[in-house]
């Protein structure tokens, strides 16, 4: 008997969802750091089970706190935001590189013709000068 394909919509018991990373807001790690403070060894333990937090979490905050206060607490992870002003400033750069190059091209173009004409003036005037042979 063959095995049959699992159903999509059934997750895999044995591999475990990713979890997205939590956030918290600038109130409640304020909240939680001064629950924390007034709590004894045993308690501090129990608030970190109860609200699923880390040591090295909480440590973190309250150096945030001590270096800026609130608004280390409500500073967002990651990179900031790109400025839209600096996309359109380096697209506007590319452009110009691009529009360089083609002027570059226009240029060389009308000197190639520039040299062709010439030479075909050249041409054309030292054939009408000389004389055939056989009209003398």
């Amino acid at each position: 008997m063959g095995a049959s394909k699992p159903d999509p919509e059934i997750p895999d018991p044995q591999v475990r969802e990713r979890g997205r990373p939590r956030s918290y807001s600038a109130a409640y790690k304020a909240r939680i750091l001064e629950e924390y403070d007034q709590l004894d060894k045993a308690g501090k333990g129990a608030l970190q089970r109860r609200e699923g937090l880390y040591s090295s979490l909480i440590s973190s905050w309250r150096t945030a706190r001590d270096h800026g206060a609130e608004q280390a607490l409500a500073r967002p992870v990651g990179r900031p935001k790109a400025d839209p002003r600096d996309k359109q400033i380096e697209s506007l750069q590319a452009e110009i590189e691009r529009l360089r190059a083609e002027l570059g091209k226009t240029r060389q173009v009308i000197e190639v013709q520039g040299k062709l004409f010439a030479l075909l003036d050249q041409l054309a005037t030292s054939s009408e000068t000389s004389t055939p042979q056989g009209e003398q």
